[in-house]
């Protein structure tokens, strides 16, 4: 499973005072549990509304639509989300994830090359780079696994 980072203007009009996204954000990290963890906004401008839920998912849609009805729940407000992106650690699953977000599915096998360092192989139907360039796959598998890639053609 992947970890969703989804970005969250809680309050876009800034009709909450201080104490009140205070006490929202409180009671938003008390009811994440095991389930998600909640970041307030890295640049840590007074002003910001702006928070990030990270969120174990495999489909970003419904974790979107999840997180914002959460947070209305929790602010009273009627917060935005803007484009998720997903952390990486560099496992498989983060190469099926990553071939899910071009509308693709695959065989990856990961093995160790001379020098000890990981290579993974990723096996797609010919027909899917007819849609999708083999370039922009390999790009982001690269980025996501962080190791050299191979894509082959079954």
């Amino acid at each position: 499973m992947r970890t969703a980072v989804l970005r969250v203007n809680v309050d876009p009009t800034k009709d909450l005072d201080d104490a009140r996204l205070a006490a929202g954000l409180a009671r938003l990290r008390e009811q994440a549990g095991e389930r998600s963890v909640v970041i307030e906004d890295a640049a840590g401008a007074v002003d910001s509304r702006e928070i990030q839920i990270l969120v174990d998912t495999t489909d970003a849609g419904m974790a979107r639509r999840e997180v914002v009805r959460w947070c209305a729940g929790v602010f009273g407000t009627v917060p935005t989300v803007g484009p998720v992106t997903f952390l990486s650690r560099g496992t498989d699953a983060d190469a099926h994830g990553v071939l899910a977000g071009f509308g693709l599915t695959g065989d990856v096998e990961r093995a160790p090359d001379a020098s000890g360092f990981d290579v993974v192989s990723v096996t797609l139907r010919a027909s899917d780079l007819d849609r999708v360039p083999e370039s922009r796959v390999q790009t982001a598998l690269e980025a996501a696994l962080n190791c050299e890639v191979r894509i082959l053609l079954g």
